[in-house]
């Protein structure tokens, strides 16, 4: 989500308030002359609705409950927040003027913009974000990005999902209408990265009332508003008029079409059929770069890739469980599947963040728990064996309208190869069949999985995926990983104002993960994209298409 090693989005000075918003420089881009030529690119372009690839989001078009790339795409062309973060991960204000912590990080206050409005005409105030907030983090509502909220004061009070629905976060103080105190349980440095999560946006009372209807007609305050959505088939957005954000608009709207493979898109957009294809399909990632008729995009990005075996998975829990997870890590030839399959466009895991966040460490594997080694897999799986001897078939889930298919099946024969097991693909037709099967706990498999966090700290890869908090479907992880050591270490990073000693704290949090493995790490993968020749493109700090300012 960030783009320069070392990250440059978390300044030593952690705990000054962010007070300035969008810089000079962008503010002042375009101005000076403009010759006709420009000025007719500028009105063709705002003219004309960009097509762009998605598949089939997994839940509603709510911040809060949006739990895959592809309802994030959307959601955060709907809707604004406090802030958001540039393509080298640095922090700007949208909707705060200024958010400021006291000295140990454990209350901040949060100054609004006057005059905020969601595109229905209802004012956004400090209620509003109070309000927002609070029924996100009650269970009562069964929202997945509910454990976010988790270091608010008032935050436990809120998980009995039998409760009220309208409880309030009683750390959230509306001290006026641009006036918000927030209170945090203890002292979290990275809160003020964390509110750049999609669940920390705003929603209109309509929404909160009435999620389920809201959830596929969306009232937002973004520079978009909802125009269609066509289950399976395309979710049309057109340009708010009304919208006096920070994101100028250079476009008539998108029309995001939603395909069940990649290679479907693919071969749109070589038919010109397609403006923007924001990932490569794999058949494609050694010949994309060299077609004529195609932009093409190679470069480090955000995303961490893995798969999850859930602590429940028969044959995996215990020291029998520690054993043939060593095993499996050490089975996969992630090297000979990097160059095999991806051509080069991904580079092997050495830890569980990605080469551009801070604290990213190739060093961090000292025993080399991630090291291609057959003899040291069988051994291992051979004293899992004398624990409870293996039966069964290992599988790895993953959906057909992505990109896995043949990874998946490559890591498969690996570990069949160094173990001398049955293992095979599992797949899933679409995204939202596998990840309803993930999040209901019904897959009975492992999983592909990974980690591209809303807001650009170790904290949105590690507390997200990996925190007792953020397992039994309260957040993202889905393996139901569960560890006091790991816990306590996350818990002294959070309340660490000094960067250098927190990110030290969060590699120690991160041995605790190579011991336990809840996820086996595979690789981290470039942004590998391509847009139609007369179609201009930027991508964000989470390797995403900047869609306001497409043109063509």
């Amino acid at each position: 989500m960030r783009l320069q090693h070392p990250y440059s989005g978390i300044t030593t000075g952690l705990l000054k308030p962010i007070t300035a918003a969008l810089s000079i420089v962008a503010l002042l881009a375009g101005c000076g002359s403009v010759d006709a030529k420009d000025s007719q690119q500028e009105v063709t372009s705002a003219d004309k609705v960009v097509s762009v690839n998605i598949t089939e989001p997994s839940n509603g078009l709510l911040p809060s409950d949006t739990s895959d790339m592809a309802g994030w795409k959307i959601v955060s062309q709907l809707y604004d927040g406090l802030v958001t973060f540039d393509a080298e991960g640095n922090e700007t204000l949208v909707e705060a003027e200024s958010i400021t912590p006291n000295d140990d990080a454990s209350e901040y206050t949060i100054a609004l913009k006057p005059n905020l409005a969601f595109s229905n005409g209802e004012k956004i105030t400090a209620d509003t974000y109070a309000k927002s907030w609070s029924f996100a983090a009650n269970a009562a509502n069964g929202q997945v990005g509910a454990s976010i909220f988790e270091d608010i004061q008032g935050y436990d009070e809120l998980q009995d999902a039998s409760g009220s629905k309208t409880a309030q976060l009683s750390g959230l103080t509306v001290v006026d209408d641009t006036t918000l105190k927030v209170k945090l349980k203890a002292s979290n440095s990275a809160f003020l990265y964390k509110i750049g999560d999609i669940a920390f946006l705003p929603m209109p009372s309509e929404v909160i009332k009435n999620p389920k209807e809201y959830g596929q007609k969306p009232i937002g305050n973004g520079p978009y508003k909802l125009k269609a959505y066509k289950s399976g088939e395309e979710i049309i957005l057109e340009k708010d008029d009304s919208y006096k954000g920070p994101r100028e608009v250079k476009n008539a709207g998108i029309d995001f079409k939603v395909y069940q493979s990649l290679d479907a898109a693919y071969s749109d957009l070589l038919a010109d059929n397609l403006d923007v294809l924001d990932a490569i399909p794999t058949s494609a990632l050694k010949t994309y770069q060299n077609e004529k008729n195609i932009t093409a995009v190679s470069k480090p990005g955000p995303s961490f890739s893995a798969f999850t075996i859930s602590q429940n998975l028969k044959h995996f829990q215990g020291e029998e469980g520690k054993y043939r997870r060593q095993a499996i890590a050490h089975a996969i030839d992630r090297e000979n599947i990097a160059n095999a399959i991806f051509g080069g466009t991904v580079t092997p895991a050495t830890d569980f963040l990605a080469p551009v966040i801070k604290g990213y460490d190739t060093d961090l594997d000292t025993d080399g728990v991630l090291a291609y080694d057959e003899t040291k897999a069988e051994e291992l799986w051979a004293k899992a064996d004398a624990i409870s001897p293996w039966s069964g078939t290992f599988r790895i889930a993953y959906s057909a309208d992505g990109t896995d298919k043949e990874w998946v099946e490559a890591a498969a024969n690996s570990i069949r190869n160094a173990l001398g097991i049955d293992a095979e693909s599992y797949p899933f037709a679409t995204s939202k069949e596998l990840r309803s099967a993930i999040q209901e706990r019904t897959i009975d498999a492992a999983f592909k999985s990974g980690m591209q966090s809303d807001y650009p700290h170790p904290e949105g890869y590690l507390v997200q995926a990996y925190d007792s908090s953020a397992a039994d479907g309260k957040g993202l992880n889905n393996g139901d990983y569960k560890s006091d050591e790991f816990d306590a270490l996350i818990d002294q990073a959070a309340a660490e104002t000094d960067l250098d000693k927190a990110v030290s704290l969060y590699r120690q949090s991160e041995r605790v993960l190579l011991k336990d493995l809840p996820v086996i790490p595979l690789w981290y993968t470039n942004v590998t994209a391509a847009s139609a020749k007369n179609v201009e493109v930027s991508y964000n700090y989470m390797g995403v298409p900047e869609y306001n300012t497409i043109v063509k």
